[in-house]
């Protein structure tokens, strides 16, 4: 056998090895990927079922909830009841409470209208601070001593701007706290350095997550939203109607 015939005989066995190698690596790739596609399969299926649990348990933490207890202004009697979802930090908060302040105190006075406050914590998970929490805090304690609408409405008025964590100080919630007669004690005071109620905040802003609402303020009378329509408005008096239908 000439020299060239045995070159092409063994170039020809290498052909048919080489190409004897590529349909085994084919075959093992193909073992690999549905290998790999069944992980998938099953890493989707737990994904799915980790969903559901975290949908399951936020929609049983009714404890969490309950836990997290509004700040109640008003007669328990009241015909009509009057949800507020709010923030210290919030600008929207601010320019609904200076403008809704007056008019829920007099139609609470009156006997028509109860509300709960729910502080939440929203501005401070969107940008850096803790003024937010810091504030909902004080108020709580201002709570404490029986001064939180007069506490509450000065934080309103003295509100900064919304990237400003002026009320993430401690000596500024402090300061404040001077604007209303009968506050500025030792027990207030201690109350706001220790974060006594830092721990309710927690529970009410979380509670407010699992709420299905996503911004603030958010409005309820009753259970019905009425100052996120934009079609319509909410003022003043229109807020005193809507009671006044109720009673």
């Amino acid at each position: 056998m000439s020299q060239k015939n045995r070159e092409g005989k063994r170039t020809a066995r290498e052909r048919l090895h080489e190409e004897q190698q590529r349909q085994k690596t084919a075959q093992r790739r193909g073992r690999a990927l549905k290998m790999g596609l069944a992980c998938v399969l099953v890493l989707g299926v737990a994904a799915v079922a980790g969903v559901f649990l975290v949908n399951r348990g936020g929609g049983e933490s009714t404890e969490s909830q309950s836990s997290a207890k509004p700040i109640s202004m008003g007669s328990a009697s009241a015909a009509s009841r009057l949800t507020i979802y709010e923030d210290f930090r919030c600008p929207a908060c601010g320019q609904f409470e200076n403008q809704f302040s007056d008019t829920i105190r007099e139609l609470a006075e009156a006997g028509e209208l109860r509300t709960d406050y729910h502080l939440v914590t929203l501005i401070d998970s969107n940008m850096p601070g803790t003024g937010s929490k810091k504030a909902a805090n004080a108020a709580y304690c201002a709570k404490d001593e029986g001064k939180f609408p007069e506490y509450h409405d000065v934080l309103y008025r003295n509100q900064p701007q919304e990237q400003d964590d002026t009320f993430g100080k401690t000596s500024t919630l402090l300061g404040l706290a001077k604007k209303v007669p009968g506050l500025s004690g030792s027990s207030f005071t201690s109350c706001v350095e220790e974060g006594r109620h830092n721990s309710t905040v927690e529970e009410s802003d979380k509670a407010f997550g699992q709420s299905g609402h996503q911004s603030t303020p958010t409005v309820l009378l009753d259970g019905e939203d009425i100052y996120g329509n934009q079609q319509k408005p909410l003022t003043p008096q229109r807020l005193k109607e809507l009671v006044a239908g109720k009673n």
